[in-house]
């Protein structure tokens, strides 16, 4: 087999898996390797979930897409259950991550123009991440990933993360009808703001008329120890989009909407043909009932992960931080270090590095005592050599 008929806009590793089994993953050749990537926050529960499997094949041999011109009684189960975990009131399902903050945006510009805004401004975060199409793209506080893209959509204004005084100077402009934020910025190098950042944004959101919107494509569904982030902060956004991790691997989005977002869309002003279909949606209501009883160990599992890999990384002066919550984990470096990828793929470990010199770890959430040990001590070691490597050079 070969990659010649792929369009190369992933730099692939060479290596190629054949199954998994929970937290494992196994290539052509036998070997297994701990899996602390899950697909990019994508596979919570692990790989090969029996109850997700279940759901998923005993579906697949009953009805796999109607599209949405009739009811899908799954659907509506699915939003209701979101619904009650969130807190939101009703919800649009999509194919993805990128597609439920499309949503996001069109509901952004709706609100505006019924406040009579012609040119209405999302306020973004500089180092954030919301997608790949072109006005998820412009959302992006991170020019690398745009260039060459030229000219972008209009309608987004970036503010440094985290700072409520430029926000503050933002939202003097009349043309300003909603804030999009991560709640942590994963893409942007697991970066977290300062406990009242997101209580600030709700205040303020509401004190202007705003929307808040929450991108929660990787930080929900489990991933930081509640359903949600925004929930730890008693945060409940106007829009709040989701994915990654709903579909255990099935590609689900799910754009949720609160208060004044509720009566924005109506019939005709927005739309998916597979989004929400039978096949998504019952795959993805098997996730949610088993992360549930998952999900109240989460932030002890990252309490310990953390604490391991500090005590294994304190004599490192290149480690200049651990930092994260629940289980998604940033470790930051002094200089690049992507070269730490196949250095841990070569030890049995997957990791991710991200914004240069961060390695990120998002393992399932169902990684057990053993195999965090197994991780932070692979990982610390693999950093170690890493370093003494960086010594001799």
């Amino acid at each position: 087999m070969s990659e010649q008929f792929l369009i190369p806009t992933y730099a692939r590793q060479p290596v190629a898996f054949e199954r998994g089994e929970g937290v494992w993953l196994y290539d052509q050749a036998g070997e297994r390797y701990l899996d602390a990537v899950s697909g990019i926050a994508v596979c919570n529960l692990g790989h090969a979930h029996p109850a997700v499997t279940r759901a998923l094949a005993d579906q697949a041999g009953r009805l796999v897409h109607t599209s949405n011109l009739y009811r899908i009684p799954v659907q509506e189960a699915l939003a209701e259950r979101l619904c009650r975990l969130s807190g939101m009131e009703k919800v649009f399902f999509s194919n993805s991550g990128a597609e439920a903050n499309e949503a996001a945006i069109k509901l952004a510009r709706l609100h505006g123009h019924r406040r009579g805004v012609d040119k209405p401004v999302v306020l973004v975060m500089e180092n954030s991440f919301h997608g790949r199409t072109l006005a998820t793209l412009s959302a992006t506080g991170n020019a690398k990933v745009k260039e060459g893209f030229e000219p972008l959509v209009e309608g987004f204004r970036a503010l440094p993360y985290g700072d409520l005084e430029a926000l503050d100077r933002a939202l003097a402009e009349p043309d300003v009808v909603a804030v999009l934020a991560e709640p942590i910025q994963g893409e942007g190098g697991v970066r977290l703001p300062e406990d009242g950042f997101l209580p600030a944004l709700r205040e303020r959101c509401d004190r202007h008329g705003l929307l808040l919107m929450l991108d929660e494509i990787q930080t929900g569904n489990g991933r930081t120890g509640t359903y949600f982030a925004c929930q730890a902060q008693g945060v409940t956004p106007d829009v709040l989009t989701t994915a990654k991790g709903l579909g255990n691997g099935f590609p689900i989005g799910a754009c949720l909407v609160a208060g004044a977002a509720t009566e924005l869309f109506g019939p005709g002003s927005h739309g998916s043909t597979f989004g929400g279909n039978p096949l998504g949606c019952a795959t993805a209501l098997a996730v949610v009932d088993a992360l549930e009883a998952v999900i109240p160990d989460v932030a002890a599992k990252g309490e310990r992960l953390r604490a391991a890999l500090r005590e294994g990384l304190a004599d490192l002066p290149m480690v200049t931080e651990v930092r994260g919550r629940g289980l998604i984990i940033g470790i930051q470096l002094d200089r690049p270090c992507v070269e730490l990828v196949g250095r841990a793929r070569e030890a049995g470990l997957l990791i991710n590095v991200t914004a240069g010199s961060v390695v990120r770890l998002l393992p399932p959430l169902i990684i057990d005592d053993q195999e965090l040990r197994f991780l932070a001590d692979t990982l610390t070691r693999v950093i170690h050599d890493f370093a003494r490597d960086q010594e001799g050079s």
